[in-house]
């Protein structure tokens, strides 16, 4: 199978943003490199939904058996999950080295960002890596790179794949690989928005808790105190809101520093069992990243954005994107709404009782998603996989 990367990544799109030229774009596109092969994982999904279609056709005029096959089998399809902004580390892509179309993947990533992208996920330092206007494109890239390792290993996945879903920034890297963005623009905005809200949480003392709470918990009424508190000690119009639904039981919530200290202080009160403050620098997926918004949505408007080719579940509502009007006005909406990951999980993988699970697979750094996955659903987390973007895989294997 010729590589899946071609015609979904069309690594040509940034014109006058130094982005290269030259590269298969989707079909019917007006951009540089119109006509692009076939052997492309776009292509693969197009020419199977052409297929479907055909069969259906056949079977409601009376053909053979074959013609009146349905739906692929759940067992045979796979789904891909893209980890988020937090599951960067220092050395992440060394296992990607070895194939060429991973490599250029950071070859354009260093054009796009003015800065080797490559060296720092690969040798830090960990300060740097873990910035915001760092670790989101690090984070994008080296998922995307491991898909290609993944179509190396097991090209069946991807031509059987039928949805994908990330986590935060992880979105756009699935709108990626589900041909609706083009990977440098996708990047180039994926560079306006980690810059955006870098800027927005350094101008405000703000953070995120990890909350494991006892059934009776009640976050958003904790929240409701925690601004209370805040504004006895004359913060005006303060923040503390959930940015995060995980699993059950389980919550992200951001805002001032002052209130996301009060809730530690009183974990007891609220039915808390367990605090922890993430390393991050700001109150990700609130109002307080309201300053962002207007800079990636200016991006996205110079952005050709098409339907995917696969069911992509959005962050906002945990539905699926319909269409290109849709992805642009959810993924705007998204940098300052709560990511339902935990509704996500519940509709990529509702099904009636008895049905097979799909295959899962998380490309990327981490495995944050897999250990999320098991929380929400134990059956389906049973057919789950991760593609390591950390060790060689002929190293691993000797």
């Amino acid at each position: 199978m010729g590589s899946w990367a071609a015609a979904p990544w069309r690594l040509g799109g940034c014109s006058g943003r130094g982005g290269l030229r030259g590269a298969p774009r989707r079909r019917g596109s007006c951009r540089p490199g119109a006509g692009g092969r076939a052997e492309s994982l776009s292509d693969l999904l197009r020419n199977s939904a052409g297929a479907a279609e055909r069969e259906a056709e056949a079977a409601a005029a009376g053909g053979d058996e074959a013609a009146a096959r349905r739906r692929r089998p759940p067992r045979q399809g796979t789904v891909l999950l893209f980890p988020g902004q937090g599951s960067q580390f220092v050395g992440m892509g060394r296992g990607l080295l070895r194939y060429p179309r991973a490599r250029r993947l950071f070859r354009v990533a260093e054009t796009v960002l003015g800065y080797d992208l490559l060296s720092l996920c690969l040798r830090g330092p960990r300060a740097e890596l873990d910035r915001t206007r760092h670790c989101q494109p690090a984070v994008f890239v080296a998922s995307l790179a491991a898909v290609e390792r993944l179509s190396h290993r097991q090209p069946n996945v991807l031509e059987s794949c039928v949805a994908a879903a990330g986590f935060s920034v992880g979105e756009f890297a699935a709108l990626v690989f589900a041909g609706a963005l083009d990977f440098t623009e996708a990047l180039y905005a994926v560079k306006v928005r980690a810059e955006a809200m870098q800027k927005a949480s350094e101008a405000v003392p703000s953070g995120m808790l990890s909350v494991i709470g006892r059934p009776e918990a009640n976050y958003k009424f904790a929240c409701l105190e925690a601004r209370k508190h805040c504004e006895s000690l004359g913060i005006e119009n303060p923040v503390c809101e959930i940015s995060n639904y995980l699993f059950p039981d389980s919550r992200v919530i951001a805002g001032h520093l002052q209130a996301l200290e009060y809730l530690q202080e009183n974990a007891r009160k609220y039915y808390f069992t367990r605090t922890k403050m993430l390393p991050v620098s700001g109150a990700f997926h609130t109002r307080l990243m309201e300053p962002a918004v207007e800079p990636l949505a200016e991006v996205l408007k110079s952005i050709e954005i098409q339907k995917p080719l696969i069911c992509v579940y959005s962050n906002v509502d945990s539905k699926k994107y319909m269409h290109s009007d849709h992805i642009k006005k959810l993924l705007v909406k998204q940098v300052v709404s709560p990511v339902m990951w935990e509704q996500t999980m519940h509709s990529v993988y509702e099904r009636k009782q008895g049905t097979e699970f799909p295959y899962t697979y998380e490309v990327g750094p981490g495995k944050q998603l897999g250990a999320i996955l098991k929380k929400c659903n134990l059956k389906a987390w049973r057919q789950y996989e991760h593609v390591d973007v950390s060790e060689d895989e002929e190293e691993v294997e000797t």
